[in-house]
This record gives structure tokens, sequence and C-alpha cells, in this order.
């Protein structure tokens, strides 16, 4: 508990000295942003707005020396841009935090700032710019001296008070700073006593169990693990006493536990070398089939990459067919187009014998009237009579003719029909053919896909089976390894069995304490 009122009071004292540390910087930091924001922000904005007006006079100045310049328009727009930054600066002022005295003198500044502005600059302006030189002489040499009086006292009177109240900010950060520091130094001469008396009664209360405990963990780096921690203090040293003998006894649990299981250990690492070469055996056998499969898998790659093949050449060959019958049922569509065409003609042609049949039919009843008509003349008709004979014989074999011509055409015709019907039957079947050939070109499309998957398949079952291989003979390899790990292993119990045999034990209070199934194994060791 001494330990534990010595560091709350530390910690106490500590805590106090931050938090006054903390406290002045916060207060210094506030005196800093009062003089930032309220003193030297203003100052700079006032002394900005202050500097804009003078060069908007000194412009105009110029303006008025030189009023047929070819550039005085420039000059006077370049005034009115000061005026205006100026205005801009004293804006920035006037948002700024002020308190009530500030803000009384920086009402009067604004009214003896507008009137220098208004009636002063911006009016000398007007002047020039209206050319009325008198009016502006008197503006420059009389207006703006009387205007710029008044401004520039109210101008010093809040530079002074703003000067004055960074004075008194300063003074008051210096003062607390002064406070803070005393009680500072105040604190670390009180926790430097602090520290001192309670290191001296600290030292006193543990250095005597210290040399105690160094005494036994003497004896036990000796390997006498035997001697035994006093304990029975109260204090934080009686409790790590306490735990040091508990870790003792714990030491003395765990050398009775090394001893008897690097025993087992080594009886377990001769069953595990055991085990091991057997499965190195198996192992082996596993490699060996593994090869065998991996040979088969590869002969059976090949019959698929060459059945692959196969499909893939019937599938050139049906899509050549399939082009083929395509171009057959475009010639048989042809074929049709122009049977029809002939058919057509064909019936043009009958129509036109029928014309040429009654036109004969016609003109032979006309060579009949003739004749009639000769008969009744008489002799002076006998030769009419004879021509209209010669025409009517004419007209019949005409007749004649065209009637055969019309039944051959008509038989044409007939033979055209049957014949555009069987063509028609032709693209119909020709159809068909095209449609088979694109269904068998897509199913060797298919057959050609699934080789090429089954190929592929294939291969992955080969790769597959090779990194079976590869793992299998690693396998075989860790397998020796471990077998030469569990020789190692024995090799390092017995080794471990002699070192842990150096400590000294308390071999009956010990071996009570040891589970039954450690106490028989610590009794046959």
């Amino acid at each position: 508990m001494r330990l534990v009122s010595t560091m709350a009071l530390l910690g106490i004292l500590i805590v106090l000295t931050g938090f006054m540390g903390i406290y002045g910087m916060k207060v210094g930091n506030h005196a800093l942003e009062e003089v930032y924001s309220n003193q030297l922000a203003s100052s700079v904005a006032i002394s900005n707005s202050k500097n804009s007006l003078s060069r908007a006079r000194f412009t105009l100045d110029r303006a008025v020396l030189h009023p047929d310049a070819p550039d005085v328009g420039k000059t006077l727009d370049r005034a009115a841009m000061f005026v205006t930054e100026s205005d801009q600066y004293w804006q920035a002022y006037l948002a700024l935090p002020r308190d009530v005295t500030e803000e009384g003198l920086a009402r009067d500044l604004d009214e003896k700032r507008k009137r220098y502005r208004d009636e002063g600059l911006l009016a000398l302006r007007q002047a020039v710019s209206g050319h009325d030189m008198a009016q502006a002489d008197l503006l420059s040499m009389k207006k703006l001296q009387e205007l710029f009086a008044p401004f520039g006292s109210a101008s010093d009177k809040l530079d002074q008070y703003q000067l004055t109240a960074a004075k008194a900010g300063f003074d008051r950060s210096n003062d607390l700073f002064s406070l803070l520091f005393k009680l500072a130094i105040g604190g670390v001469v009180a926790g430097a006593l602090l520290i001192v008396v309670s290191s001296a009664a600290l030292l006193r209360a543990i250095l005597r169990p210290l040399d105690h405990a160094l005494a036994v963990f003497g004896a036990m780096a000796r390997g006498d693990l035997s001697s035994r921690i006093a304990t029975g203090r109260r204090d934080e040293m009686g409790r790590l006493l306490e735990g040091l003998a508990h870790m003792q006894e714990q030491l003395v649990g765990t050398v009775r536990n090394v001893r008897a299981g690097s025993a087992a250990i080594a009886t377990a690492s001769q069953e595990i070398a055991t085990g091991n070469i057997d499965l190195s055996r198996r192992t082996e056998q596993q490699a060996g089939s593994l090869e065998e499969t991996a040979s088969s898998l590869e002969e059976l790659t090949s019959a698929v990459r060459h059945n692959a093949d196969n499909a893939r050449q019937a599938n050139q060959l049906a899509v050549t067919a399939s082009d083929i019958a395509t171009q057959g049922g475009q010639l048989v569509s042809q074929v049709v187009t122009t049977m029809g065409a002939i058919n057509h003609s064909s019936k043009r042609i009958v129509d036109i014998i029928s014309v040429i049949d009654g036109i004969a039919f016609q003109t032979n009843i006309l060579a009949l009237n003739a004749a009639v008509e000769a008969a009744r003349a008489g002799e002076q008709g006998r030769g009419f009579a004879v021509v209209a004979s010669e025409v009517r014989n004419l007209a019949q074999r005409s007749a004649a003719a065209a009637k055969e011509i019309k039944e051959l055409i008509t038989a044409s015709v007939d033979s055209v029909d049957a014949g555009a019907a069987l063509v028609d039957q032709a693209g119909a079947t020709m159809e068909d053919i095209v449609a088979s050939v694109a269904r068998v070109t897509d199913i060797m499309s298919e057959i050609m896909a699934a080789g090429s998957e089954q190929s592929s398949g294939i291969e992955q079952i080969n790769q597959a089976v090779a990194q079976m291989d590869e793992t299998t003979q690693r396998n075989a390899a860790l397998v020796e390894q471990a077998a030469a790990a569990a020789d190692s292993l024995q090799e390092q119990a017995v080794g471990l069995e002699q070192l842990v045999s150096v400590f000294k034990l308390d071999e009956a209070d010990q071996r009570g304490r040891l589970p039954p199934r450690q106490a028989r194994l610590a009794h046959q060791a």
C-alpha cells in the first residue's frame, strides 16, 4: 500500500502540474487570440484602409497637376480603385469584434473617414473628371487638408487605444505566467521531497525480501529446487514473494512432468518412426499407381484430340455441303422463276394465235361474201371471184396452221406447267436438304465443341494427376523427413531427460502432488 500511496501522491502532483500548464497555455493562447483579432488584425485593416486612401489622394494629386495628360482617365480610375480597396479593408475591420470603448472610437473614425472620402477624394475626382480645375485646386490645396486633420486625429486615437489594450492583455498574461511558474516550482520541489522520502522507505521495505528471494533463486539456478521462499507479508512485496513461491511450486511440478513426459515422448517418437516407414512404403506404391494413371490419361487425351480433329474436319465438310446445297436451292429458285416466265409467254402466244385464228375466220367470211358478190356480178366479177377464192383458201390454211400451232402451244403450256410443278417440288426438296445439312452442320459443331471440352477436361485431369503425382513425391520426401525428425525427437527426448535429472526435488512431497498417471510414470522413471 505504501507503493500505491506514494505513486498516487506523485500522480496527483503530476496531474496538478499538468493542469496548471494546460490552463496557462489556454490562457496564453486566448491572450494571443485577443491580440490578433482585437489589436493586430484591427490595426492591419485600419492601416491598409488609410494607406489605400493615401494612395488615392496621391493619384488624384497627379491628375490635378497633369489634367491634360492622355492617361488621365486611367489615373482617375486607379484612384477610384484605391478608394474601393480602402472601403473593403474598412469593412473587414468592422467585421472584427470590439468592446464598447473601441466601438465609439470606430464610429467616430467611420464618420470622419466618410467625409474625407466623399467630400474630399471623390469630390476631387469628380472635379478633375469634369475639367473643373479651379474646384479641383481648391479641394486639393485646402479642403482635403481640412478633412484629413480630424480623420487623422480619430485614427490616432483608435490606434492608441488598441496599443493600450494590447499592453493590458500582455500584462495580464505575464502576471498569470508568473503565478503559474511559482506554483510549478513549488510542485516540483514538493514532488522531489516526496520522492526522496518515499524512496528511502521503499528501499528498506524492498531490499530485504529481495535478498531472500535472490538467495532462493541462486539455489534454483544451481538445480536445487528444495528450498522454500518465506511468505507472510501483507504488502506488495508479500504478494510478490507469494507469486514467486507459487512459481517455484509450478516449476517443480513442471520438472517432474518433463521427466515423465520425456520417456513417453521417446516411446511415441519410436512409434512415429515405425509408422512413417510404413507410410513411406504406401506412398511409393501410390506414386507408381499415379504414374500408370497419368500414362493412361495421356493415351486417352491423344484419342480424344484425334476425335476432335476428325469432328472438326467433318464440320468443315458439312459446312461445305451446306454451302453447295444453298447454291443448288438458289439455282432451283431461278429455274422456277424461268419456268414461270416461259409459262406466261406460252399463254401470251396462245392468246396471239387465238387472235390470228379469229382474223383468219373473219377473212374467210369476207372472202365468202366477196365470192357471192362476184357471182352476182357475173362475167365482170369472175376475176374478183378467183381472187376471193384464193384469199379464202389462204384464210382456211392460216386457220388450220393457227389451230395446229395453238394445239402445240397448248401441249407445251401443259408440259411447262408440269415441269413447273416438278421444279416447285424440287425446290421444296432442296430447301429440306439445305435445312437438313444446316442441322447436320449444327450437330457437327456441337460434337466438335463437346470434343474440345472433353479434350480440355482430360487435359485438366491429366494436369491434376501430374500435380497429385508431384504432391505424392513431395509427401514421400516429407515422410522421410518426418522419419528423420522422429529419430531426432527421440534423441532430444533422451537428452531432455538427462538435462532434467540435474534438478534436486523433494521427491515425497512432489510425487504426492502429481496426478496419478504422471506419478506412475515418475515412479517408473
